[in-house]
């Protein structure tokens, strides 16, 4: 009995028929086709799959998808694009924030390692060579000692106090605004030429080199008798960390970078053993 009515259904899709259209005026035929139901249901299939592909594809390659419930316009994914890098922006400025404040805990805490020097600086000094000298008398190897017990005194006391030490005027410029520990400000506000150089008040090695949201770009010089010089809201750094600098070497170009400035300047600040002090004291400006 199934296999009957699976016969009829195949053999009623196999069944010829003849569509045509008359005149209705004379009664006369003016077009007709001969098809069955197997070719309609094969030629709406057809007409489907055309439709679909054209309505996918108007869809894709054009304007019409943003009005599709759900999909973001052209001024959303803007949006989204401008946020992605936004956030990239602030996790590296989180990064080198995080390390200016480890500088500068090591800083104060005076811990500033050897990790700080370059390699080139300490491939110099394990690469120190001393030259043999041969005395003639014992006076000659007294009067060796006496030199070398004044030098090191010599060092031990340039080392420890900061009034032997002379400074190197950073910039040329004048004072704008003075060092008021009262007010936060611990240091001295400089307005020079633009582009001017900034030098290193003496020399050292640089221990942090790099950007900081509200100073901008700013440098840190370690010196001897535990002091350091730093450099604020400049317009560009010359030098990285570890580098080692003569006084008087330029170490960065004056700016007005960072939120926290008024205009192109420098703001100076010297720190001896984790205190702030007043440049005026130690630079003829």
């Amino acid at each position: 009995m199934g296999e009957i009515r699976k016969r009829n259904f195949i053999s009623k899709l196999k069944d010829h028929y003849r569509l045509t259209i008359f005149n209705d005026s004379t009664f006369q035929s003016v077009w007709s086709i001969k098809l069955n139901r197997l070719k309609v249901l094969a030629a709406a299939a057809i007409v489907s799959m055309v439709i679909v592909m054209l309505v996918t594809f108007l869809i894709a390659a054009t304007p019409l998808r943003e009005y599709i419930p759900g999909y973001p316009n052209a001024k959303q994914r803007q949006m989204m694009v401008n946020n992605v890098l936004t956030i990239d922006s602030l996790e590296v400025e989180l990064a080198k924030r995080d390390a200016f404040f480890e500088g500068i805990k090591a800083v104060v805490s005076g811990n500033v390692s050897y990790d700080t020097l370059s390699a080139d600086s300490a491939g110099g000094l394990m690469n120190v060579k001393f030259n043999q000298y041969n005395h003639d008398s014992v006076f000659q190897d007294e009067l060796l000692d006496e030199q070398l017990s004044l030098s090191m005194q010599g060092n031990t006391t340039r080392r420890n106090e900061i009034s032997q030490m002379h400074f190197f005027v950073p910039v040329k410029g004048i004072v704008t605004n003075a060092f008021n520990p009262a007010t936060d400000h611990f240091g001295v506000d400089l307005v020079s030429e633009p582009n001017a150089r900034i030098c290193s008040v003496s020399d050292g090695t640089v221990i942090f080199s790099g950007w900081t949201l509200e100073t901008g770009y700013v440098i840190y010089v370690q010196h001897e008798a535990d002091l350091v010089s730093v450099y604020k809201h400049n317009a560009e750094l010359l030098k990285s960390v570890g580098d080692r600098i003569k006084a008087g070497e330029p170490v960065a170009i004056i700016g007005n970078s960072g939120e926290l400035t008024t205009g192109p300047h420098l703001h100076l600040e010297l720190w001896h053993r984790g205190k702030a002090i007043n440049p005026q004291q130690y630079i003829d400006f």
